[in-house]
């Protein structure tokens, strides 16, 4: 018998509530299903990154060398963040920090997609 699709979505809901309360280690429960499930985000993040490298890969060497390291100096200045984010976010100069590096390379990034569409 299968069960419907969302009678099993809630079911694993119920399951791993049951683990962080039910348990006396609810907290290293807890903290086991917040590390899977960021994992689980990065490696599908870093999935479609390379899925999307893959295909557009042309594009990318079109760019030109000065936009092309723009581009990726931006994205390793946002993995760099999103990996230290709760770090940064724990004191008031790390939280305005992780602000302008994250506004700047989401900036540099739209620019090096601006300036690729321009003729």
């Amino acid at each position: 018998m299968k069960l419907p699709t969302r009678l099993r979505n809630v079911l694993i809901i119920v399951a791993l509530a049951v683990i962080v309360g039910g348990l006396k280690a609810g907290s290293a429960g807890a903290s086991v299903i917040a590390t899977a499930v960021s994992l689980g985000f990065f490696g599908a993040f870093a999935w479609a990154g390379a899925v999307y490298y893959r295909e557009h890969r042309m594009t990318l060497m079109g760019l030109g060398d000065h936009r092309r390291v723009l581009l990726y100096a931006a994205a390793g200045a946002l993995v760099l963040m999103l990996s230290g984010t709760g770090r940064l976010w724990g004191t008031s100069f790390g939280s305005i920090v992780w602000l302008v590096v994250v506004a700047c390379a989401v900036y540099a990034m739209v620019a090096v997609y601006r300036s690729s569409k321009q003729y």
